[in-house]
């Protein structure tokens, strides 16, 4: 009944961060999962220049999960809005710890950090930050369930912090749009960082996320891609640039069994993203 209640309550979540927007539902999506032999996952998707909404599995981009590393977003700005960190460029120096991924085990700044999606980093930088500030901006952005718990540097790892695919693509929209309760400065230099991909037809942006908890774990790539078009030459001399921009945003999630070491996964997330985007005609593959 709990369960029923929580999933009601975020359906009303979904209705209002798609209002104005046709919806409709994907199924055909689930074939790009399922060939990896995934079975629990979702997908959503908005384009914005048409104001509609694809999903596939309405239920699981509703449903809370961990954020893992895509809260990397979220505590970049606090640390830039805060002045925790003046800018991407503030160095950490490495704590002499030694972790599993060995680009991690070296001083570095914050573009760097966000590019390896180092661990350790971020949990200084949330340490700096302090309790107090974050959860005003937990609060202030309405960022998931805004629960921290009682450990600064773990909340957002050890399932305390939960946010839901829907709320996700709604984040991420409000920031592509300077709609956060952040400066447009600090907005716009983690736009920068997000930035994974450039081709001539597109740009993509997003930030990976993998909760490892006792029960499962759950696989995020959580962003945006803008999809650039060329202007024919009679365009040109009514606007400034010559190439237009639609943006669509993003936000997939899908679970493994614990310890699931069968498949490239961190790969697999990015080719079923891929896969989902250039079916939808956002990119080209």
């Amino acid at each position: 009944m709990r369960i029923n209640l929580f999933l009601f309550s975020l359906l009303i979540v979904f209705a209002s961060s798609c209002r104005e927007a046709r919806i409709h539902e994907k199924n055909d999506w689930g074939k790009h999962f399922e060939k990896h032999g995934i079975k629990n996952a979702c997908f959503i998707l908005r384009d914005n220049n048409h104001e509609t909404v694809q999903f596939y599995n309405k239920e699981r981009c509703l449903e809370r999960f961990s954020p893992a590393s895509t809260f990397k977003i979220f505590n970049s700005l606090v640390a830039l809005e805060t002045a925790t960190a003046p800018d991407e460029q503030l160095v950490i120096k490495w704590d002499s710890v030694v972790r599993p991924i060995a680009e991690w085990n070296k001083d570095m700044n914050m573009r760097e950090a966000f590019k390896t999606s180092n661990v350790g980093y971020y949990q200084e930088i949330a340490r700096r930050v302090g309790p107090h500030f974050m959860q005003h901006y937990l609060d202030t952005a309405n960022y998931g369930n805004k629960r921290m718990g009682g450990a600064i540097d773990q909340f957002w790892l050890n399932d305390t912090l939960q946010i839901s695919a829907d709320e996700q693509l709604g984040f991420v929209k409000r920031l592509y749009f300077n709609e956060l309760p952040f400066s447009e400065r600090t907005q716009r230099i983690v736009r920068s960082m997000m930035l994974q991909e450039e081709t001539p037809d597109h740009k993509l942006y997003y930030k990976t996320g993998w909760a490892k908890l006792p029960q499962k774990q759950v696989l995020w790539v959580v962003g945006y891609v803008e999809k650039l078009e060329h202007m024919k030459e009679h365009e040109k001399s009514m606007n400034k640039s010559n190439v237009r921009m639609y943006p669509y945003f993003f936000a997939q999630n899908f679970e493994i069994a614990p310890n699931d070491t069968t498949k490239d996964w961190y790969n697999v997330r990015l080719e079923i993203l891929k896969d989902v985007l250039a079916d939808f005609g956002a990119i080209k593959k």
